[in-house]
């Protein structure tokens, strides 16, 4: 008997030290992957600094922040990122005035009006909606989108920043309606019971107990999905016209900075005035998703205190 015992104090010992060890090794792991991308993110904004401030060098600060022209391949050189900041900014906030309605619209239906069989075909939708690549949804636009503006606001060419917000939009929702939907749901049950217990109808709780309490997941899931707005590249490059100037309205043609970069960095001469402009470009751009994103980050924290 005292033999047996003994191997089983053993075989736990042996347990408890193999327990222990995969632990530590998991965890130097975690922590070695998250050293890295904290090395990675910061290589990445020096890489970005270092050739983007040298622009500074032959622009002045006043210029490149504040002239409305950006003209860098004629006689006369101009770096004025202001028709560009203006740009994005207009293509970003017209998708957020279509998409947070839809999208808030869409997950309070799907949480809380669908029946589950369309529930989870809506589901499928959404994530098959999420999956589709820009560069399609931007032919999408080309073709029929531009088409139908030019008619409908009888205008010499459909590609403006009004067909930029539409497309931006679509690519928005799934964000916007996927985490909104999660958000709604991980409400505790009894915020929805002793609403109706008290004599509110469906649609008073949803609008004056439910969206109330998830407020702070569903502000996070708009500020996401401003996030995923303001980077889109290909969509806008191929439907917003790509004129470099400050649009008076939505049914103008603009230019944003991620379709500036991505069009212009392959022709310029490296190391040139050009090259460093557009990576100063990147930095704007860069500062602001990184507020949009750290905006984000607290309302979530906020809203994950709030649950507990």
């Amino acid at each position: 008997m005292s033999n047996i015992t003994f191997e089983r104090k053993d075989t736990d010992l042996n347990r408890k030290a193999k327990d222990k060890l995969l632990e530590f090794i998991i965890e130097k792991t975690i922590f070695i992957f998250g050293i890295t991308s904290i090395i990675v993110i910061s290589l990445i904004f020096i890489f970005l600094f270092r050739n983007g401030i040298r622009v500074f060098n032959d622009v002045s600060p006043k210029e490149f922040f504040f002239s409305k022209n950006w003209f860098p391949i004629s006689v006369n050189p101009q770096y004025g990122i202001l028709p560009l900041v203006a740009g994005s900014l207009m293509v970003t906030t017209g998708a957020v005035f279509i998409s947070v309605p839809l999208g808030i619209g869409c997950a309070i239906f799907i949480s809380e009006v669908a029946p589950p069989k369309l529930k989870t075909v809506l589901k499928v939708i959404i994530e098959f909606l999420s999956a589709i690549p820009s560069v399609v949804l931007g032919f999408l636009g080309i073709v029929v989108l531009s088409n139908w503006v030019r008619i409908t606001f009888n205008l010499s060419s459909g590609f403006t920043v009004l067909t930029g917000s539409i497309l931006v939009s679509f690519m928005a929702l799934p964000t916007i309606i996927t985490i909104s939907d999660d958000a709604i749901n991980a409400l505790p049950k009894e915020y929805k019971e002793a609403s109706l217990a008290l004599g509110a109808s469906k649609w008073e709780t949803i609008f004056h107990v439910l969206l109330p309490a998830a407020s702070s997941g569903i502000i996070a899931a708009v500020m996401l999905g401003i996030g995923r707005a303001i980077g889109e590249t290909m969509t806008v490059m191929m439907v917003t016209g790509n004129a470099a100037q400050i649009p008076d309205s939505f049914l103008q043609p603009g230019r944003t900075m991620t379709a500036t970069i991505a069009a212009e960095m392959g022709d310029t001469v490296r190391n040139g005035t050009h090259y460093n402009a557009l990576f100063a470009v990147g930095i704007v751009l860069l500062i602001m998703t990184s507020i949009i994103n750290l905006i984000a980050d607290f309302v979530l924290s906020r809203a994950s205190k709030e649950g507990r």
